[in-house]
């Protein structure tokens, strides 16, 4: 048994004015998204005064676009910088102007994370905002934005899985995709991992998130929200990882799984796990100092 893979136009739409022709991707509508739900999400809450230390929330509804601003410019050139330096440094050296051919693909979650992280810190301090508060506030509104882009990275078909022989395999269309190793038998079925980060990091980090917001008052203990989306994200990730495609750059015939740091062929950790484990260290950490502080 095997899915196959649903043949969607990358492109919603496109149309040409004179000699230029301009589309509407998935991709991109995933950002428009993504950046919506956070921006409408973060005004309704910062409206319940209720859920926040001394019933004072860290913004204004009327101050989120403001914010939103700082975030947008966070993601978009901390995700081109963060690709270019984790994941393509070498090519980038020699190719210095390709680095703005956004258009090419080449975006990095954690380069956006730590933009968005740059762009909260300079707001927050202009505006004089608890950075804790104002980081729980922006992390409940990120998993619908990685829920969006992973479900467009399916719908384009690409950073496909691993070979898999599970019955939930799918052939992927990209001719790189159907390249299995040469044992294998049949047509090469993929995890869909794009799903499986989808599910974890976004729908299911989320529904926790917002139970511990609304049901436990973590809005109430500064920085417990954004220590729990560190440490839900840094696990949900690098589990995953197990699953996803290694970058081409970084499989070799005696590191076919692509780790950076190898131990032997099957163990050893890829560049995404790297870059989780900051995250789920500072966490986990943190949970614990202020919990041990509150007591």
């Amino acid at each position: 048994m095997r899915f196959d893979y649903p043949e969607i136009d990358p492109i919603i739409f496109s149309f040409s004015v004179g000699n230029l022709e301009l589309a509407l991707r998935w991709y991109a509508l995933s950002y428009i998204l993504g950046i919506l739900v956070a921006w409408k999400l973060m005004q309704n809450l910062s409206k319940y005064s209720s859920l926040w230390p001394n019933s004072l929330a860290p913004i204004q509804p009327s101050a989120v676009e403001d914010l939103m601003t700082y975030m947008i410019l966070g993601i978009i050139l901390g995700g081109r910088i963060g690709y270019v330096v984790f994941y393509q440094p070498g090519y980038y050296l020699y190719n210095p102007e390709d680095i703005l051919k956004v258009w090419n693909g080449g975006m990095s979650f954690h380069g956006g994370f730590l933009g968005v992280v740059f762009g909260a810190l300079l707001y927050g301090k202009k505006k004089k905002s608890n950075l804790l508060s104002l980081g729980d506030l922006i992390a409940i509104a990120s998993p619908p934005g990685l829920f969006f882009g992973r479900l467009a990275n399916f719908i384009n078909g690409e950073l496909w899985g691993k070979p898999t022989t599970s019955s939930w395999g799918i052939v992927f269309p990209a001719r790189d995709a159907k390249l299995c190793p040469s044992h294998w038998v049949g047509e090469c079925t993929r995890h869909p991992s794009q799903l499986y980060e989808a599910f974890s990091e976004g729908l299911l980090l989320w529904v926790v998130m917002l139970i511990c917001v609304f049901w436990f008052k973590s809005f109430k203990r500064r920085g417990e929200t954004m220590f729990i989306f560190l440490t839900g994200y840094g696990l949900s990730r690098a589990i995953i990882e197990i699953f996803r495609e290694p970058d081409a750059q970084f499989i070799s015939t005696a590191n076919p799984n692509g780790h950076l740091i190898f131990i032997s062929e099957t163990v050893g950790l890829s560049m995404g796990q790297i870059l989780c484990l900051p995250m789920i260290i500072i966490g986990i950490m943190s949970l614990l100092l202020t919990r041990f502080y509150r007591t």
